[in-house]
C-alpha cells in the first residue's frame, strides 16, 4: 500500500494533457476575404460541438475522478491498474473528438463516427465501474471519513452510464448529432449529480 497522492498527480496530468489535446483538433480556416472567413469559420461547427462536448466529459470526468480520491487515502496495485485503465479511455477521447469533428457533416460517416465515440463512452463507464467496485470491495483503500457499507451500496448509482452509453450507440445510427447532444446533456447531469463518496460523519447526522 501506497499513498495515493503519486496516483491522483499523475491522473491529474492525463486529463490535462487530453483535455488541451481536443482544441488541436480545430483547424485554422484559410481564407482571403473578411466574407470568406466568416463563411469558413462557420463550417468549423462539427469541431467547435465535438470541442465542447469532450470538454465537458473530460472535465466532469476529472471533477469525479478528484472527488472520489479525496477519499483515498491509500492505493494497492491493483487499485493503480484499475486507476491506469481509467485513464487509457481518457487519454484516447481525442481521437473519437477528431473523427466526430471530421465527418459529422456527412450523413452515413457521422453514425459510425458517433457511434464509435459512444463505444468511448461505454469503455469509460466499464472502468469507472471496475474502479469503483474494487475500491468499494474492502474499503481498505478509503480514509477514516468514509462509510464502507454505505460506499457498496452506491455501486449500482455509479453503474448507471453502463445502461446509458451503450444507447447512445444505438442512437448514434438515428440521428448523429441528436447522439452527440446526449453526450453533452450527460456530462451536465454528472457535473451537477454526482455520486457523493458517503461518510460516516454525513451517516451520523441524518440518523
Amino acid at each position: 500500500m501506497t499513498d495515493s497522492g503519486r496516483v491522483e498527480a499523475f491522473s491529474d496530468g492525463v486529463f490535462a494533457i487530453a483535455i488541451t489535446l481536443l482544441v488541436l483538433e480545430i483547424k485554422v480556416p484559410q481564407a482571403r476575404t473578411g466574407h470568406e472567413l466568416w463563411h469558413a469559420l462557420g463550417s468549423e461547427w462539427p469541431s467547435y460541438c465535438a470541442y465542447v462536448v469532450s470538454f465537458l466529459v473530460i472535465g466532469v470526468m476529472w471533477v469525479n475522478h478528484h472527488t472520489v480520491f479525496s477519499y483515498i487515502a491509500r492505493v494497492d496495485r491493483t487499485l493503480v491498474f484499475l486507476n491506469l485503465l481509467l485513464l487509457l479511455v481518457v487519454a484516447a477521447l481525442p481521437f473519437p473528438t477528431a473523427l466526430v469533428a471530421e465527418n459529422l457533416r456527412t450523413t452515413p460517416s457521422a453514425h459510425l463516427a458517433v457511434a464509435v465515440y459512444g463505444a468511448t463512452m461505454v469503455a469509460h463507464a466499464v472502468t469507472f465501474v471496475l474502479f469503483w467496485f474494487y475500491a468499494t470491495r474492502t474499503g481498505h483503500c478509503f480514509d477514516d471519513r468514509v462509510d464502507r457499507r454505505a460506499a457498496r451500496a452506491t455501486r449500482a448509482r455509479f453503474g448507471l452510464g453502463l445502461v446509458i452509453y451503450p444507447l447512445t450507440v444505438l442512437l448514434a445510427f438515428v440521428s448523429a448529432p441528436l447522439a452527440l447532444a446526449v453526450h453533452g446533456l450527460l456530462a451536465v447531469y454528472y457535473a451537477f449529480n454526482q455520486t457523493p463518496v458517503p461518510t460516516v460523519a454525513e451517516d451520523a447526522g441524518s440518523s
